[in-house]
């Protein structure tokens, strides 16, 4: 028996006083945030809410996140964490397709009305029985009409339960990712996957309890920043710097004055770290406490990794994994030499291989071939998605749909994404979706969306359409549109309408003719 919150409580019972989360002025100690989810875990209760049912949330890098993502998980309860750029229309497919019984969801701000949306999305969400919106000061009223606060919710409720185990295989968190194909499905992870993946980082990095403090500025509604950073540092009584939105200066100030010794990010965050460290900086001291620096998401420049290591004295350690494997796949081995590119070596207790389209195993060396994964890491499956499970699933391996190569140390590379994925500033946009919505606007026939470069953002969405007999829409109008239906890293920036759409023989589109 076992549940991923034992990573809190743990942490609460030996080192209760220690900090947990900060952010700007608020410090919460483990016996606090533990407090806090028993609450969390007591109200879900008291609501009917029990094991095995699906509890939403919605929220940005807060003390309220870790709060109530291990109160459900107390519960017996498994969590959705949503994207905090969610629409009202994509929140209520995830309510939906998840089967959720409960929503809790932070109020946003007036440039992101996450509060506003979610209610919307839990308006259309029918099965979704129970809506608590995260207010920033728990005293205040709502600011929302007709939705109920958290604050509220948890007045009278104790800070003492009895959390309720599950067998080690049980659901306990439920991750979205589309793949590259169709709707977002839901990918199942178990309290082991997720406890085997946090103590498997925590052995990886050399993690020691109640020494590190993580700077937090991966969303903890992603894979990563959830595992490496929460359920890994939690495991450790680690303390957890938040920032809710990245932002370079502020980022590196966070590095000096709560002298951070953890840092995970995707490249484009290192870039602005480095663009950052001016001459008022004190990159010494910063230097001097760091002790670890990851990234993943995707591959780093060579340059930034030198510069990272001329600047700050240290090594960036890369990792592969996706929402499906816990996340963590490989990673570069710490006690050998770098290998710019590579994204490492299978983890502890992980196997890797490359395989054909039809599973058979290639075994040459710098040969490409698909990532095939095994392990503890591998997801349950696709929730109350049996086809689409078989279909990335077999004897146990995991195809990732990423193209890769092996070189003669066994050291891993990845050689393409998964075809037609586009990624902007380290999220994932799936094509097919926002083909999807372009063409339920009245004026749209056609629409094939791609990928372009772009200077920062890595990628930027791009759409070519083809318009209806007689329509008037504009290019500027069709994204204006776009962005009230998407969220904001999805809809595409650019439109271009054409006559036609370059096809293959099978009448599929031709993307690769797009650019």
């Amino acid at each position: 028996m076992l549940n991923l919150s034992v990573f809190l409580e743990d942490s609460a019972r030996h080192h209760p006083d220690r900090t947990a989360v900060v952010l700007g002025d608020q410090r919460l100690s483990y016996a606090q945030v533990d407090a806090g989810a028993n609450q969390v875990a007591n109200l879900l209760v008291s609501r009917g809410i029990g094991p095995g049912d699906k509890v939403a949330l919605s929220c940005p890098n807060l003390p309220y996140f870790p709060v109530v993502y291990y109160g459900i998980l107390k519960a017996g309860a498994v969590v959705v964490p949503l994207n905090v750029l969610l629409k009202g229309r994509e929140i209520a497919y995830h309510l939906g397709d998840s089967e959720a019984k409960a929503y809790f969801c932070f109020q946003g701000s007036a440039e992101l009305p996450m509060g506003t949306e979610g209610y919307a999305g839990f308006g259309q969400a029918e099965g979704c029985e129970h809506f608590f919106l995260i207010t920033a000061d728990p005293a205040a009223p709502s600011t929302v009409e007709g939705a109920e606060t958290l604050g509220q919710a948890l007045t009278g409720q104790s800070p003492v339960f009895e959390t309720v185990l599950a067998a080690e295989n049980d659901p306990a968190v439920i991750l979205y990712t589309s793949g590259t194909t169709g709707q977002a499905k839901g990918a199942e992870l178990s309290h082991s996957n997720l406890v085997l993946n946090a103590l498997t980082c925590n052995r990886l990095f050399q993690s020691a309890p109640a020494t590190d403090t993580h700077l937090v500025v991966l969303p903890l509604f992603h894979s990563f920043g959830s595992t490496v950073n929460m359920n890994a540092g939690f495991s450790t009584a680690a303390t957890l710097v938040l920032m809710p939105r990245f932002e370079a200066a502020g980022a590196v100030k966070l590095l000096d004055t709560e002298s951070v010794t953890f840092f995970a990010g995707v490249p484009t965050m290192y870039w602005g770290l480095l663009n950052a460290l001016t001459a008022d900086v004190d990159v010494d001291r910063i230097a001097r406490t760091m002790r670890r620096a990851v990234s993943g998401g995707s591959s780093l420049p060579v340059e930034i990794i030198k510069e990272v290591q001329a600047r700050l004295g240290i090594q960036i350690l890369e990792g592969y994994g996706l929402s499906e494997t816990s996340p963590v796949a490989t990673f570069s081995d710490p006690d050998s030499d770098p290998r710019p590119g590579s994204i490492g070596i299978p983890v502890w207790g992980v196997e890797v291989k490359l395989i054909d389209e039809s599973w058979n195993t290639i075994e040459g060396t710098d040969e490409i071939g698909e990532i095939a994964i095994r392990g503890h890491n591998i997801m349950r499956g696709y929730y109350n998605r049996p086809e689409a499970t078989a279909e990335v699933m077999n004897n146990g391996w995991f195809r990732s749909g990423d193209l890769g190569r092996r070189d003669k140390d066994g050291y891993y590379y990845i050689v393409d994404r998964a075809k037609d994925m586009i990624i902007r500033g380290g999220f994932n946009v799936y094509p097919r979706e926002i083909e999807e919505v372009l063409m339920t606007h009245e004026a749209v026939s056609l629409a094939a969306v791609i990928g372009v470069p772009h200077p920062t953002h890595g990628e930027e969405v791009k759409a070519y359409v083809i318009r209806k007999e007689g329509a008037t829409v504009t290019e500027e109008e069709l994204v204006a549109w776009g962005k009230e239906q998407m969220a904001s890293y999805k809809y595409p920036r650019v439109v271009t309408f054409v006559d036609s759409l370059p096809m293959t023989a099978t009448g599929k589109l031709l993307k690769r003719a797009l650019t």
